[in-house]
């Protein structure tokens, strides 16, 4: 199963809450309240959010975070790789420099670069304005699963 880990999903969430106010300074623990993420995780976080320039760090009386660049120029994708790296589905999709044991005889490399190619373009293609909004990419609102595939019911 390919999922995205817990803190990345959680770095994501932090974001978006911060997106809803961008011109207020927020505090980690107002965030962690907010959230329900723990304090630690939350501030572990924004440590590396800020880092990645995704947040920008306040010191001072008033100080906290505020976002590091507008919310239309954040990718879900930049949000990932400043937690996890490189998008990658597999280590070869990656255009790692490390040397495959099966490479010679491996006949899957091309297609996991292309479906690694569609997953890294399909989440930088959705903004964190537009996880604030709730729309996807093209300005409309994400299909409902209950509508789109009712239950069939025997």
């Amino acid at each position: 199963m390919l999922k995205l880990s817990k803190l990345a999903d959680y770095a994501t969430v932090l974001m978006t809450v911060v997106a809803r106010e961008p011109a207020r300074t927020h505090s980690g623990l107002e965030l962690a309240e907010r959230t329900r993420i723990p304090s630690p995780t939350v501030a572990k976080l924004l440590k590396v959010l800020a880092k990645d320039g995704l947040l920008e760090s306040l010191r001072g009386a008033h100080g906290g975070y505020r976002l590091g660049r507008s919310a239309e120029r954040i990718s879900v994708a930049d949000i990932i790789k400043a937690l996890e790296g490189p998008i990658a589905v597999t280590a070869c999709s990656a255009h790692s420099t490390d040397a495959c044991t099966i490479e010679t005889d491996c006949a899957t490399r091309a297609n996991w670069r292309l479906i690694n190619t569609a997953i890294r373009e399909a989440l930088e293609a959705v903004t964190l304005a537009q996880m604030v909004q709730g729309t996807v990419a093209g300005g409309s609102r994400p299909p409902r699963p209950d509508r789109e595939f009712p239950l069939v019911r025997a």
